[in-house]
């Protein structure tokens, strides 16, 4: 059973919400629409948790996996928009200790267009007592050799991007990314999001349920796309693999530990509802309740391209803006209409922004993605929908 409102011009997304469900490929999940900043979809439905006990309700949230370094980066732009923070300053300027090993020059363009070269940490992968003290990863960081000269070509920050946003909100608001969004965004506009989940709001956190097979067949070896990806991922030699697998001390078996969802970990482990997400997406595009996160000429910056062609991270083609993915590759629908902004997780969840239709998509379930990110045929579906609608 499908629950929530549709606007009937939008009655093609929920079509393809409840086919995911019909078609067996959703446990629970929900999906929230914003246009010129109200929302204009809001659906839910399936159940909470693997035994089927616990439905899906209104305000049930979900980890969103990478979907989170967008809420860090939006964290920072903001900064970037009170010129606290310059987007063509170094880092080391602000963060001294990030210098080290060639990267005095490296800023916070750079660093959010995913051409900073600092993309693995396996000379100190990330254990649960690091998230813990966050300042273990920032150290990590900030010793870290650049995988390639700074600048010089891209990769997926797919670890580092979170956490290096984080040391820099430290140092010039001495509050963490994720302290910052909840208190200078999520709080004021009543974002249901959380890059740091509160006790308080555990009764609402879903269920993970992760995909058969997820370090191997179903992470894209049928798909000739994503098969360099996939090939990498299992080589132990890659790049690929010592940014992704070798730089954490900790898999999917995190998934359904709380833990790793209370402390900050903003690359990764942050919390929200589909309406959290649309509408943190449309105050970022335009205005919500009269607020309006970054400047039209900022916004203008982040959704052009900085970084595109292949990705020296996942071996495929990748597209950037500033902190978010952009359509090109295909990691992202392919629906989507240029001039678009979003990103995908690992656990199924995507977000979206059309600025030149006014429009926000967010989906939120519990079943990890098959693929990778965007690459999955219930996000295909949804953004497909919402611009037939």
């Amino acid at each position: 059973m499908i629950n929530g409102e549709c606007e009937p011009r939008f009655a093609a997304v929920r079509e393809a919400f409840e086919q995911n469900f019909a078609e067996g490929r959703e446990v629970g999940a929900s999906c929230c629409v914003y246009a010129d900043g109200e929302p204009v979809v809001n659906l839910w439905a399936g159940v909470a948790d693997a035994a089927g006990r616990r439905p899906w309700t209104s305000d049930t949230l979900a980890n969103i996996a990478s979907v989170t370094k967008t809420l860090a980066a939006t964290a920072v732009l903001t900064l970037v928009d009170r010129g606290v923070l310059e987007l063509d300053r170094p880092i080391a300027d602000t963060w001294p200790e990030f210098a080290a090993e060639g990267k005095a020059a490296v800023t916070l363009r750079d660093l959010l267009a995913h051409r900073s070269g600092v993309v693995s940490l396996a000379h100190h992968p990330i254990t649960y007592d690091d998230e813990v003290a966050g300042t273990p990863i920032m150290d990590a960081i900030a010793a870290a050799r650049p995988e390639w000269p700074p600048g010089t070509a891209h990769g997926y920050h797919g670890l580092t991007i979170g956490h290096a946003l984080s040391a820099i909100t430290l140092r010039v608001t001495g509050r963490t990314v994720g302290r910052w969004f909840a208190d200078e965004l999520a709080g004021p506009l009543g974002l249901d999001c959380f890059i740091g989940l509160p006790d308080a709001e555990l009764p609402r956190l879903a269920e993970m349920i992760t995909p058969d097979d997820p370090e191997t067949v179903r992470l894209g070896a049928d798909v000739p796309e994503l098969r360099p990806l996939f090939e990498a991922l299992n080589d132990p030699s890659s790049l690929t693999f010592r940014a992704m697998y070798a730089s954490m001390a900790f898999g999917w078996e995190s998934a359904n530990d709380p833990r790793y969802v209370q402390v900050e970990a903003p690359s990764t482990d942050g919390v929200a509802s589909a309406a959290g997400l649309a509408r943190t997406y449309a105050a970022l595009i335009g205005e919500v309740d009269g607020v309006r996160l970054i400047k039209p000429e900022l916004l203008a910056e982040v959704r052009r391209s900085h970084s595109s062609g292949l990705d020296q991270v996942l071996r495929l083609r990748s597209d950037f803006g500033l902190g978010f993915m952009l359509p090109g590759g295909p990691l992202f629908p392919a629906a989507a209409s240029p001039g678009c902004l979003g990103h995908g997780g690992a656990t199924g969840s995507f977000a979206l922004a059309d600025p030149d239709r006014g429009l926000t998509l967010a989906y939120v379930p519990n079943r990890g993605s098959e693929l990778l990110e965007g690459n999955d045929l219930r996000i295909n579906n949804l953004v497909d929908a919402l611009y037939r609608g």
